[in-house]
């Protein structure tokens, strides 16, 4: 993990909301614009990339909550940010959204964010940036549950039943398809 740039993901969070008391369009701008710097910077990919969307994702998390933000709608333009940020430096894919996922309910279980709230939203993210950036939206939300509920299963029990709730089903007028195994 980089504490880098997850630091300045958390601050630049911070200063954002504190300044427009805004979360969602604070996540998507400084999530992209914190993937294209560094993707461009490191050319980061593969590995590198994933953990890159990680310590990005989960510095807009713990930025949010240092401030009291809205988790969810952090985690909504969290995904949405990583979509537009690699569709930029042309590394979009659907496997990019299951990690951004997984990351943000880990993250949020971290700093005692509501699981459920937070996987819908990752969802609805997906499928949002998902058309912004013209990839297939049912994917794009399936991808994105199925790593929600991954990211619960490194959490607890309790947090994938939270989780497969509210991803299950019809989302933003997209079926959701959970793809198995969740391991």
């Amino acid at each position: 993990m980089n504490k880098g740039i997850m630091e300045s993901v958390k601050d630049k969070m911070v200063g954002s909301i504190k300044g427009t008391g805004e979360v969602m369009n604070a996540a998507v701008d400084t999530v992209s614009g914190t993937l294209v710097a560094t993707i461009k910077g490191t050319g980061a990919v593969g590995t590198a990339l994933t953990s890159t969307v990680s310590d990005v994702l989960r510095g807009a998390i713990m930025g949010t909550a240092q401030v009291g933000g809205d988790v969810g709608a952090a985690a909504k333009g969290g995904v949405v940010g990583v979509l537009k940020g690699t569709k930029e430096v042309g590394a979009e894919t659907i496997e990019t959204v299951s990690v951004s996922a997984r990351t943000l309910i880990k993250s949020a279980a971290e700093v005692g964010g509501d699981i459920g709230t937070v996987a819908r939203n990752t969802v609805e993210g997906a499928i949002a940036g998902a058309k912004q950036v013209g990839l297939n939206v049912e994917e794009a939300a399936s991808a994105a549950a199925t790593g929600a509920i991954k990211g619960a299963g490194e959490v607890s029990q309790q947090a994938v039943q939270q989780a497969r709730y509210a991803v299950t089903g019809v989302i933003a007028g997209v079926k959701v398809v959970l793809k198995e195994p969740f391991k």
